[in-house]
């Protein structure tokens, strides 16, 4: 959906696919021309519908074609349909199976990352708007368990700025724009913002990565520090955010005066229950299952515990008289504030989408509620079609 901000840009809305069940190019195909018509139905909505494209690394192969490309094109343009962001995070299979720490891999210390990601862009180039940037969200370093090094930094940093050479040679060629958005995400290499700027200036951005983007791309270059910040961007999470008690305008203040893009806002809700017992926390029972990683963020007087796991917060909780506040890592649905005993992270999304609309944080706004799968019954209440159209709604009512 492309809305216009008030200061004339454009702005596109959408939501990701990785909500559909879907690993094969048939199944996702077959997922947009599923459910976009009742979307677009829903939302009475008649223009061209922007789209964020949830690819497996199996689907990206079997795209890899002239033949799949052109049925692709046909369908997005059956459908009236755009691609303008691809979710290029969860490399395998993302539903139905456990994926726990497994999404993250192979993470960005592994050269198949970089394939992977090199081939999303390429496909992207054929599936992207002319005049429109593109954006690709994808693992924010490694799970944080496997940093152990300095050596592990400097890998990462550098198949990141051998991808920035990649995106600048397809400009150059195709003419089309397309930037890397690197998700922060609770127990990973980055997962507060202070921890993201820190990497992003002194890694990505250094002057040691400048020189190495000119030996990848092969000739002398006299603006590559500006051609890393406009490749290498941020994907800002707004449950990952807030999950980790990141205030909406200190985090996104914090970015801009870092000079460092937010090439997608990804729009989503956690979970968040105060006053924690081990009475009260038998309410998030539910929320416990055995394909997702649901981190646990634990302000516990003046302390902050992280857990990588539900079942790790409830094995280590005990009562005392300390206050206790968890926020835990499970997209719900993000019109959902009130859920009964616990609430979500709601808040949050109002308080950037205020900001937003003061001054764009992004030109890209997806919403991300890809956990309808394990959703404990009682919190679905819709069709997934008429829930995604009202978060899509609620999302703009907003704006």
């Amino acid at each position: 959906m492309q809305l216009q901000h008030a200061d004339g840009s454009d702005i596109h809305l959408t939501y990701c696919s990785n909500i559909h069940a879907g690993e094969s190019l048939g199944e996702v195909m077959d997922n947009i021309a599923r459910h976009i018509p009742s979307i677009r139905n829903n939302l009475k909505f008649d223009k061209p519908f922007g789209l964020g494209l949830r690819l497996s690394a199996k689907a990206a192969d079997d795209l890899n074609t002239p033949e799949a490309m052109a049925e692709m094109q046909q369908i997005l343009a059956q459908q009236n349909c755009y691609i303008f962001t691809i979710n290029g995070f969860p490399y395998g299979p993302f539903h139905g199976t456990r994926v726990k720490e497994d999404v993250y891999l192979p993470d960005w210390k592994d050269r198949e990352r970089l394939r992977y990601t090199n081939t999303l862009a390429d496909l992207f180039c054929k599936l992207l708007p002319d005049a429109q940037t593109g954006s690709i969200s994808t693992v924010p370093g490694a799970f944080k368990a496997n940093v152990a090094t300095a050596e592990d930094i400097a890998l990462m940093t550098s198949l990141y700025v051998e991808h920035c050479a990649h995106l600048i040679n397809l400009e150059r060629d195709t003419g089309k724009t397309i930037v890397l958005a690197l998700e922060p995400e609770p127990c990973c290499f980055l997962e507060t913002v202070e921890e993201s700027i820190d990497f992003f200036t002194n890694h990505l951005y250094s002057s040691a990565s400048a020189e190495q983007l000119q030996r990848n791309l092969g000739r002398e270059i006299d603006n590559a520090p500006e051609l890393l910040r406009k490749h290498l961007t941020l994907c800002l999470d707004l449950c990952h955010a807030a999950v980790e008690y990141e205030n909406a305008s200190d985090c996104i203040n914090a970015l801009r005066s870092a000079n460092i893009n937010i090439g997608k806002l990804q729009i989503s809700a956690g979970l968040r229950l105060t006053d924690v017992t081990v009475a009260r926390a038998r309410c998030l029972q539910p929320f416990i299952d055995p394909v997702y990683l649901h981190q646990v963020i634990e302000k516990h007087g003046d302390n902050v515990n992280r857990y990588a796991d539900l079942p790790e917060a409830f094995e280590q909780l005990q009562d005392d008289s300390l206050p206790r506040e968890w926020r835990v890592h499970f997209h719900v649905p993000i019109f959902l504030d009130d859920l009964g005993d616990f609430s979500s992270t709601q808040f949050f999304i109002e308080d950037a989408l205020k900001l937003h609309k003061e001054s764009p944080v992004s030109a890209h706004l997806e919403v991300e509620t890809y956990t309808w799968d394990v959703l404990p019954d009682q919190y679905k209440g819709l069709p997934i079609d008429d829930a995604i159209s009202r978060e899509l709604g609620w999302v703009e009512s907003n704006l």
